[in-house]
């Protein structure tokens, strides 16, 4: 009973005490008459008041209660009312607060002072979405930044791009930075999974970072040089405070994950009288065939209803934080298991977090980090795979089961079982074993020491570690194991094993200097080492005795297998940078990086990155006087980064093991390249930073326009040369655009309001390639290259097709266009049809707060980019075949003449109304609503006898509601997940999910 009735006043906080009136006046040194528009609100409520325009202020509160003040530039007090009903507050300006300090690499600086382009996100930003990697928490929330989630799988990947792609072939990923080290991202596994890989950075815990800066111009981005082309992101992990007390929170949630849509597909009634008409059309008998009334669609399996569940997350996390005057603590732990919405398919991940501060001596401070992390990704096959457990379920035909009258899985063997290329999609998710366990350890230790008062040195050592083991086994009851005949149809087995290792050395000596009042410097001089490392293993077996026995050790045979070590490689740099800032109205920085990479040959191994910007702050000029604009500065900046993500030694001739006739030997495997060098992008930005309202109001604008040179790509060799090409830099590429972010306050009373809205529109193009000669990308497509083309002129992503014009009323053929008007369509009649790029994305927060109630809706979009509904080639293929089920747009086809539609007629193994062409292609502009959080802060007077500082129970929601015109499960996939020049594809790819969750977060007193 005593437990029922602490429940019921967890739920209904309803308590009584007394309340006395406090009114008092909030002055500061710089205005004694009064401070205006200084929040008071009592601790651990959002109720609360703000001062009027003579500083005076008056609320109710708790007697026993404690009043904070806070206002943009100045400290926060804390003051007990301790029955008091007059209080009367002197603020003391803060020169940290009032402006924010963004680390931007090897240094910080004051954000009012910044002079490249540089975004900022806090840990509040996120802290509520369900998400898995850091990288996630991007989406929507930085101006010229694009994420995309390729698909709905956990621990899936993501690919984000910052300011558009700068590169073809050599990653357009962004360098992450984390506590000073760079890390892996991207995919770890081995073994491709249909287009879907894994995500390194699904492995870091979102909650344990404190803050995210992105760095976009050259200016920024100085510091890193060689890696910096597609933009950095730097993250800073949460650390303890000075003189506070120790502080240990717990935050618990729980929810359920459904996918956002599934398609509509055929009954086994619908699809058999399709098929009869597609096999009459052709002028066969379908009875013949096996098409038979009655009998054939006697079972209407719902595919999709039999792999796809309803999913658990549950996530759990305890903190501990505090410190003195010499040493600071951060420590963390915590679990997260997250049900996929596929069969068998799931992700766990559990770790620590220990970073610690200690000054050993008045000059000497030592701080380290250690994250260690254990993911576990049970995955199924996917996408394009044709035993794939989603991509099964939505082509498989209806008129089969998964379980035999017994309630087995039926696979090969039983005469129940569809065979090629119908397998049973649920016998696919349940039976195989796709184990990927990845450790990963995040660690370093650097130490300051300070020469003089204002010279330091600083030395740091870093490792990432990746450690992945690849267990993986298809019984004799699967496609591959018991149905692939070179397999032997028992069984199917691999093990493979690999560890990536990036190390970090470097060494700074930092100096800052104010000679007066007008005149300040700053500025750094480094160098650095850094290392990679890569060692891996694979071994496969097959005809094993029985399903019970899966590990390799049992298998018959054991015919394959591999081991590799890459020799170690890596950068030594040598960098600069300096700071000058006259009477707080002009900012110059000077930046330069130099750096030696061992993917690039004697004569091109050293890159240069110079950079060098300047800022104007023209509300600090004698002729600028404004009561409303607080802060307006003009910015820009120059300079050049670079690209070397290629394989380690491209530039060396190589020779590999080879058998002939029984014989072991050596074969050429590369030619050598000794001038192949670094991509280079040469950037320039402009942009101004305006404040208005004592900060009320705060927004951004930048225009950019970067060019990368010597593209590193495969330059083609005739194959008579015994070589398909040679690494080379033969092409140049632009990325030009404008980003628009905004932060305003809206109402700051008894209910606060804020909104924070960013745009961006980025145009990206190619500007020469050798011999001009396109390349063509993506997949084979009916009557056609490929589906994708890059080419000069054009951007990357372009989509490649006939030209479809409609079907012909009196015959429902597909009518195309006649490029060359030879009287024949082929490839020669293709064409550019469209891109993936979208013309604009971005996204819209609003947080609002009343009392004790909290609440932040998100929105994110993107407009203008175009989808290639590539299932439909198969879902919607005119009769092609008749092995796969088809989508209900199969519904509008053409039947006699007469009949306007844009479905050509079905007619058995006819490909010319299902040629590759721009009926496949469709808008995929959508606005989505990312995540919608409400919360709740339990009255201290209810929660403090339990010695419970804060307490806030919440409910959040991601990805609830998506408009778009798409006709596909969701607009934001894509099948060759990363994939720069055939991006924006859907080819069976599992779409988003949505995640409805509860949580309670616990603070101890």
């Amino acid at each position: 009973m005593q437990k029922f009735l602490l429940f019921l006043l967890l739920l209904l906080p309803v308590v009584t005490y007394c309340q006395v009136t406090v009114s008092g006046k909030v002055t500061s040194t710089s205005d004694p008459n009064g401070l205006p528009g200084v929040n008071v609100t009592i601790k651990g409520t959002t109720q609360g008041t703000i001062s009027d325009v003579n500083g005076r202020y008056s609320l109710n509160a708790p007697g026993d209660g404690v009043l904070v003040f806070s206002f943009v530039g100045y400290k926060t007090q804390e003051i007990p009312v301790a029955g008091k009903t007059l209080l009367d507050v002197l603020l003391e300006e803060n020169a940290q607060e009032l402006s924010e300090v963004i680390v931007t690499g090897y240094s910080s600086v004051a954000k009012r002072d910044i002079t490249g382009s540089v975004s900022s996100i806090k840990a509040d930003k996120f802290k509520e979405i369900s998400i898995n990697g850091v990288d996630q928490a991007l989406q929507g929330q930085v101006a010229g930044v694009q994420v995309t989630q390729s698909s709905g799988t956990p621990g899936g990947g993501i690919a984000v791009r910052i300011r558009g792609s700068t590169s073809i072939s050599a990653g357009n990923r962004p360098l992450f930075i984390v506590d000073g080290i760079p890390v892996e991202t991207g995919s770890l596994s081995a073994r491709g999974f249909g287009g879907q890989n894994d995500n390194a950075l699904a492995m870091i815990n979102p909650n344990d970072i404190e803050s995210m800066q992105v760095l976009k111009d050259a200016s920024a981005k100085a510091m890193y040089g060689s890696r910096a082309s597609n933009g950095v992101v730097v993250i800073t992990t949460k650390r303890g405070s000075k003189n506070a007390n120790t502080k240990i929170s717990f935050d618990v949630q729980r929810g359920v994950i459904d996918p956002v849509n599934t398609l509509k597909l055929l009954s086994s009634t619908q699809l058999l009288e399709l098929q009869r008409e597609a096999v009459t059309n052709a002028g066969e008998n379908p009875d013949a065939l096996g098409l038979i009334r009655g009998i054939t669609d006697g079972i209407s399996t719902d595919w999709q209803d039999e792999v796809l569940r309803r999913g658990i997350m549950q996530q759990y996390q305890v903190t501990a934080s505090g410190g003195d005057n010499n040493t600071t603590f951060y420590l963390s732990a915590n679990y997260r298991n997250e049900e996929g919405v596929q069969l068998n398919n799931s992700f766990e991940r559990m770790g620590v977090t220990m970073n610690f501060d200690q000054q050993l001596a008045r000059k000497l401070n030592i701080s380290t980090n250690l994250t260690i992390s254990r993911t576990l990704n049970k995955r199924v096959k996917g996408d394009n795979f044709l035993d794939g457990v989603y991509s099964g379920a939505i082509k498989s035909l209806p008129y089969y089961v998964p379980y035999d009258e017994n309630g087995r899985l039926i696979g090969p063997g039983s005469g129940m079982y569809a065979g090629f290329p119908n397998f049973n999609p649920v016998a696919q998710a349940l039976l195989p074993r796709f184990e990927t366990l990845s450790l990963k350890m995040i660690g370093g230790i650097n130490a300051t020491y300070e020469i003089k008062p204002n010279l330091r040195l600083k030395g740091q050592v870093s490792v990432d570690y990746n450690d992945i083991t690849e267990d993986q086994y298809e019984s004799s009851q699967t496609a591959i194991g018991g149905f692939l005949p070179s397999v032997g149809g028992r069984g199917y087995g691999v093990y493979i094993a690999q560890a990536a290792t990036n190390m970090v050395s470097n060494l700074t000596l930092s100096y800052n200097k104010k000679i007066s009042d007008q005149h300040s410097f700053s500025g750094f001089v480094g160098t650095e080492v850094f290392r990679t490392f890569y060692n891996g293993a694979d071994v496969q077996g097959r005809l094993f005795p029985s399903d019970d026995f899966t590990y390799i050790a049992s298998a018959g045979i054991v015919d394959a297998g591999s081991s590799t070590k890459t020799p170690p490689g890596g950068l030594f740099s040598v960098f600069a940078e300096g700071r000058y800032d006259y009477d707080d109205r002009f900012l110059v920085t000077v930046g330069m990086r130099t750096d030696g990479s061992s993917n690039f040959g004697p004569n091109h191994r050293f890159g240069y990155f110079p950079a060098i910007s300047a800022g104007w702050r023209i509300s600090n000029e004698n002729f600028f006087k404004s009561g409303i604009v607080t802060d307006l500065k003009l910015r820009g900046s120059f300079g050049y980064t670079g690209n070397e993500r290629i394989a380690a030694f491209q530039f060396l001739g190589t020779w590999s093991a080879a058998t002939y006739n029984g014989n072991s030997g050596v074969s050429p495997n590369n030619t050598a390249n000794p001038n192949i060098k670094w991509e280079s992008t040469r950037e320039i930005n402009v942009g101004t930073d305006l404040e208005l309202w004592q900060g009320r109001l705060q927004t951004s604008l930048d225009v950019y326009h970067n060019k990368t040179s010597d593209l590193l790509l495969t330059r083609p060799y005739p194959f008579t040369t015994g070589f398909g090409g040679i690494p080379d830099n033969i092409g140049d590429m632009e990325n030009k655009g404008i980003e628009w972010s905004a932060t305003s306050v809206n109402i700051d009373k008894v209910v606060r309001w804020s909104t924070t809205v960013n745009l961006s529109k980025n145009l990206n193009k190619v500007l020469y390639l050798a011999d001009s000669i396109p390349l063509y990308r993506g997949y084979t497509a009916e009557g056609v290259d490929a589906t994708n083309t890059v080419r000069v002129g054009h951007p990357l992503g372009t989509f490649w097709g006939l030209n479809f014009l409609g079907v012909n009323p009196a015959t429902g053929n597909a009518i195309y266009e006649d490029v060359n008007g030879d009287g024949l369509i082929n490839n020669s009649d293709a064409m550019v049809i469209g891109n993936a790029q979208p013309k604009l994305i971005g996204g819209i927060t609003n947080t609002i707060s009343y009392k004790r109630f909290d609440a932040s809706v998100f929105f994110q979009f993107s407009y203008g980019n175009k989808v290639l509904n590539f299932t439909k080639a198969t879902l919607v293929n005119m009769g092609a075949d008749i092995e796969n089920n088809q989508s209900e747009e199969a519904l509008r086809r053409w039947r006699k003449p007469g009949d306007i539609t844009d479905v050509p007629k079905y007619e058995l193994n006819s490909t010319l109304n299902n040629l590759h062409s721009n009926r496949l292609l469709e808008d995929g502009s959508y606005l989505r609503l990312k995540n919608l959080s409400i919360g709740y802060s339990l009255p201290p007077k209810l929660i403090q006898k339990w010695m419970i500082d804060q307490a806030r129970v919440y409910m959040t929601a991601t990805n609830l509601w998506t408009f778009t015109k798409y006709t596909g499960s969701d607009p934001e996939v894509s099948t060759l997940d990363g994939s720069t020049t055939a991006q924006g594809i859907d080819f069976f790819t599992l779409p988003q999910v949505r995640t409805i969750s509860v949580g309670l977060n616990i603070t101890l007193r």
